[in-house]
């Protein structure tokens, strides 16, 4: 299992016990809409998100170093047939997705966890391309990828979200690998 260490960070993966953590952030309504999923009602829906989604191969707890037993977010690389890029990317591509606690905004905590998954991305699983997408009107995002980077690529104007049965307007970045 990966994990990848950053100044303040550790990004590792997910584990069921996780669920009371990431209920405390995602029960926040600044959170999972904005992000494109619904408000956590309980320890047990953030559990199941936790066992049906996070744990992923490829996605990460977001923890800080003084304390890797408390969850404060997410960040992690979705594949070729995973994320709302999926119509659009290629083999050798994926789309990074993120959100984090409200306590712990504007500390830079996102562009330093994008930073770090970008590195693994590009130097451990030799992807061409990192897609990443943020909702129209979420400025947050749209500021943590240009710091990494990403520049603008498209908009789909009629973005489908099941999770929360509306349609949105999804603007998406590209960042390609450098070497």
């Amino acid at each position: 299992m990966t994990t990848l260490n950053t100044d303040r960070l550790t990004l590792r993966h997910f584990k069921t016990s996780d669920a009371a953590s990431v209920y405390h952030y995602a029960s926040n309504p600044k959170i999972g809409p904005i992000a494109g999923w619904p408000v956590h009602q309980s320890e047990a829906e953030s559990r199941f998100y936790i066992e049906n989604y996070f744990m992923s191969p490829h996605i990460f707890a977001i923890t800080l170093k003084s304390n890797p037993d408390d969850v404060i977010g997410l960040v992690g690389l979705e594949l070729v047939d995973e994320g709302n890029a999926k119509d659009f990317m290629t083999a050798h591509q994926a789309e990074i997705s993120y959100w984090l606690g409200e306590p712990f905004w504007g500390q830079g905590l996102v562009p330093e966890a994008i930073a770090a998954v970008i590195d693994y991305g590009f130097n451990t699983l030799h992807l061409t391309d990192i897609w990443c997408g943020y909702k129209d009107g979420n400025e947050q995002s749209k500021r943590a990828q240009e710091k990494q980077g990403f520049y603008y690529e498209r908009t789909i104007h009629h973005m489908y979200n099941p999770v929360l049965d509306e349609e949105i307007i999804e603007h998406f970045t590209i960042l390609h690998n450098p070497n």
